[in-house]
């Protein structure tokens, strides 16, 4: 009974359950060519477990990363490991780059409201407004009459203090990019890889469909044998 239910890998010798039993004539050759390499004697009249060629099937991957991109990056690392695990790449930019600082905080809101047309419609205003005081309040004698020196200082001040708060913010902006553009790549290479290995298992698919079609063509060769025996 105990032969019925399980197999033994010609690979790693240990005992698998019979549903995961794969024959190595089905492999497609890279891979096969692969699991020969470290085992020579293993030839199509082999067996071996669908976990046991999941894990040559990656081998197969990451070699062919190493030949199309050379030395494999963290990234290509990373893809690989969610192609085992089965794990999405998505996430949000924000978890990738950590949590924001208070000056980071600062520096992004006073870079949007600094590029609003709230702020150029309120300064706007400010700046008219100190003028008209000073000149027809004050009638040009107030505390800061023309040619507005005091306002010449705080406009500059401001500027001053505007530019970096903004470049602050373009670098963070600049670094979600970045990543965005990382998971942009780790997606499109994850998807070619999962395109490869999809073709890889239809192929083991409908190599080991044309075996069983051929088995039950030669039992009904035999039945149909027997049936015209018996007629004659």
């Amino acid at each position: 009974m105990k032969s019925k239910t399980t197999f033994i890998s010609d690979i790693s010798q240990k005992e698998f359950p019979i549903a995961d039993k794969i024959a190595a004539k089905t492999i497609r050759n890279p891979i096969l060519a692969l699991i020969q390499n470290d085992y020579p004697d293993f030839d199509e009249d082999k067996f071996l477990s669908i976990g046991e060629l999941n894990m040559y099937r990656e081998k197969y991957i990451s070699n062919y990363l190493l030949v199309e991109i050379g030395e494999l990056s963290n990234l290509e690392t990373r893809v690989i490991g969610s192609l085992n695990e089965d794990k999405s790449l998505v996430s949000t930019v924000e978890d990738e780059i950590g949590v924001r600082t208070v000056g980071q905080k600062v520096a992004d809101k006073v870079a949007a409201f600094g590029g609003s047309w709230k702020f150029i419609i309120l300064f706007g205003v400010f700046i008219l407004f100190w003028i008209l005081i000073n000149i027809y309040v004050f009638l040009n004698k107030g505390f800061d009459p023309y040619p507005f020196i005091l306002l010449n200082l705080i406009l500059s001040c401001l500027a001053a203090l505007q530019a970096p708060v903004i470049m602050m913010s373009q670098n963070r902006q600049e670094e979600k990019d970045r990543e965005r553009a990382k998971k942009d790549y780790m997606i499109n290479l994850k998807s070619e890889l999962e395109i490869r290995m999809l073709h890889e298992k239809l192929d083991h698919l409908i190599m080991h469909q044309q075996e069983e079609l051929i088995e039950i063509q030669k039992v009904q060769i035999e039945m149909m044998n027997d049936i015209l025996t018996r007629i004659k």
